[in-house]
């Protein structure tokens, strides 16, 4: 779908060949890469893999130490003192401080590796998938420190995932993706009580209910074929190939993201249809 993509993309990882990206006004994607100083201290990237993302022949002090360093910050009372709230913030103790990330189980190297992204105290943070390779037993533990840590250092989340219980529990805003686009955006609250594009209904479908009278009630969506190559996206709307809800036009009609009312956004052009059969 493009959802790390464009997470990259937002934090100029990666350039893409059109568009614009505004943080705080001003178009990221036009600074040169002493320019992006500041904006790098702002934003900030927690990654999938634990186990990929710490360098494994450095302590944890020096791991979380490197952002000050970067950064020119050298004061070591200053590095000292805000390494130990962190490292508190997070659920640690100090004496993680002299250990390496090996020591260290994934969940707990996660939490290291969230310190880390969080220690300059940025504004915005893209999350991307960051609990996916750990177990469902921890997964847990790091979504709640995440709405923690949300709350308390007031930051804005860009939080990627496929798995849709959790997107539902952490988010306050939903957007769902399919090939590289946006085809459906609104409020978490709203998005699951009245889906509104025929990808996310399937998608929310698919959700398991812990209930046997529930599951056995609801009816599953399941798409036809295989998706489409990125590079060769199909005319029209990029999901007619897969639509059960598909029109001859839809294989030529212009897409684009239209305000259903309250700030809910879809991109299927028949989604008056689709709104009447969920009143």
């Amino acid at each position: 779908s493009g959802k790390s993509t464009l997470g990259n993309c937002m934090l100029k990882l990666i350039n893409p060949t059109a568009g614009e990206v505004i943080f705080e006004g001003e178009n990221i994607l036009t600074k040169n890469k002493a320019m992006l100083k500041p904006f790098r201290r702002k934003a900030q990237l927690i990654f999938q893999n634990p186990y990929m993302s710490l360098n494994p022949r450095m302590k944890i002090y020096d791991i979380l130490k490197e952002p000050f360093i970067v950064n020119g910050i050298k004061d070591k009372k200053q590095i000292d003192e805000t390494i130990k709230k962190i490292v508190s913030l997070i659920g640690m103790q100090e004496e993680i401080l002299n250990r390496y990330p090996h020591e260290f189980s994934g969940g707990q190297r996660q939490r290291i590796a969230i310190a880390r992204a969080i220690i300059l105290k940025p504004s915005f943070v893209v999350a991307d998938e960051p609990v996916s390779a750990l177990d469902v037993s921890i997964q847990a533990q790091i979504i709640n420190l995440l709405i923690d840590l949300k709350k308390h250092l007031n930051l804005t989340m860009l939080f990627i995932s496929h798995d849709l219980s959790i997107i539902k529990y952490i988010s306050d805003r939903i957007a769902v993706m399919y090939l590289g686009k946006i085809v459906e955006l609104a409020k978490s609250d709203e998005l699951y009580s009245r889906p509104l594009h025929p990808y996310t209904v399937s998608l929310l479908s698919s959700v398991p209910i812990p209930d046997p009278d529930k599951s056995s009630r609801r009816k599953l969506i399941a798409l036809k074929g295989e998706i489409p190559n990125a590079s060769n996206i199909p005319s029209g709307c990029n999901f007619h190939t897969r639509c059960p809800k598909a029109k001859p036009e839809c294989a030529n009609i212009n897409v684009k993201l239209q305000d259903t009312g309250n700030n809910h956004f879809c991109s299927c052009p028949f989604f008056a249809h689709l709104l009447q059969a969920h009143l």
